[in-house]
């Protein structure tokens, strides 16, 4: 599958419900960049036209007769590893852990069905909204991908500046770090597979985390990394008081913060406006703990669409705090991090595979790591 520059991006849509191809099928033909150059109702039929068609991007429904998505999924990444996979999922818990599983297997993200809709029209409106921006982004990933040379990690400090530089108070250079506060969204789930298990059971302090989901999918996704790490994983629904080694994801559909009460920090869960077009909004949680624990804070900003974290990496640089981003060359998008990066925030901009050990680093420096388990 080669580039084609200047070309409009061809999808394959896939999915067993006549009434979902001709709907996505629809609302893709609408953009002017975008071809649909066939559909399948079937996982055995979408093989075959790949092979046919050569699309640059295919949506994937799950559920489907005769060869369901990861079933397809699982034949479709060795012989096409770099096309983009877009999973169709329900919200419910099966589909939130079929989902999962397809993310694992190498799907590039997914979207959710519309649910709850009166007509056509708002089906439309809500895919038009989910998937569309998805299909660029990926693509546009993709053809870096193609056209480019793996990308150095740029450093900190020679990061090209597109905003005014936010200029942070002196720093100690043995600043302690009380907490990790990390944003994440597209291409988070296998980001954060390799990230966590990776951080030791002995971590001195907790980890907050937005990961942009939906709800059930988070609870799911908490489920699944605390079976793979050392530290213990959970969903934050508020109230629960940050501990050593215990990481908080937050619930989706809903705003993650922090408060002090007394000698503890505890969670807070609301369900304000969304911030950046997302509930949980990294902003919101980044402010919260810039505001808290000023430069005892380390945030990490992980792949992801838009620019949600930049507002908060401000803040915490502000506060005096620490932030580290992941490179592009390791991003599925180089949305979130790559903002980060450019207006000049980041301390280090590292690949994936060197961040856990870049967290531990720094949150060593001042104390030992104390021996606290699971909690």
């Amino acid at each position: 599958m080669g580039d084609r520059a200047g070309e409009r991006i061809r999808v394959l849509v896939v999915d067993d419900s006549v009434v979902v191809r001709r709907l996505v099928a629809r609302v893709l033909e609408e953009d002017a960049g975008i071809e649909v150059v066939g559909t399948a109702a079937n996982g055995r039929i979408a093989l075959a036209k790949i092979a046919r068609l050569q699309p640059d991007v295919v949506t994937l429904d799950i559920e489907m007769p005769e060869m369901d998505g990861l079933a397809t999924l699982a034949e479709l990444r060795p012989r096409w590893p770099r096309l983009s996979v877009i999973m169709f999922s329900t919200l419910t818990a099966r589909g939130a852990e079929a989902t999962l599983e397809a993310l694992s297997l190498g799907a590039s993200d997914y979207v959710t069905k519309p649910t709850g809709l009166h007509n056509a029209t708002e089906a439309m409106a809500s895919v038009q909204a989910e998937l569309l921006p998805r299909i660029k982004a990926l693509h546009g990933r993709r053809r870096l991908s193609l056209l480019s040379a793996p990308a150095t990690p740029v450093p900190a400090a020679t990061a090209p500046v597109t905003a005014p530089p936010v200029r942070p108070p002196a720093r100690p250079g043995n600043a302690r770090i009380d907490v990790v506060a990390i944003g994440v969204s597209t291409g988070g789930p296998n980001a954060l597979a390799d990230l966590l298990p990776a951080l030791p059971a002995t971590l001195s302090v907790p980890v907050v985390i937005v990961q942009h989901m939906p709800p059930v999918f988070t609870r799911m996704l908490a489920n699944r990394l605390d079976a793979r790490c050392a530290v213990r994983v959970i969903e934050a629904e508020g109230g629960e008081i940050l501990l050593p080694g215990r990481v908080h994801i937050a619930a989706g559909g809903r705003h993650l913060a922090l408060e002090r009460h007394g000698t503890r920090v505890v969670t807070v869960a609301d369900d304000d406006p969304p911030e950046n077009s997302c509930r949980p909004a990294v902003d919101v949680l980044f402010r919260s703990v810039a505001a808290l624990y000023g430069p005892g804070a380390l945030a990490v900003v992980l792949t992801g669409m838009g620019q949600d974290g930049l507002r908060g990496a401000e803040a915490i640089r502000v506060a005096g705090g620490q932030i580290l981003a992941q490179d592009e060359a390791s991003s599925v998008v180089w949305g979130m991090p790559g903002f980060v990066a450019r207006a000049g925030l980041a301390d280090a901009v590292l690949p994936l595979d060197a961040l856990a050990a870049e967290i531990g680093r720094r949150v060593a420096v001042g104390r030992p790591l104390a021996a606290v388990g699971r909690p």
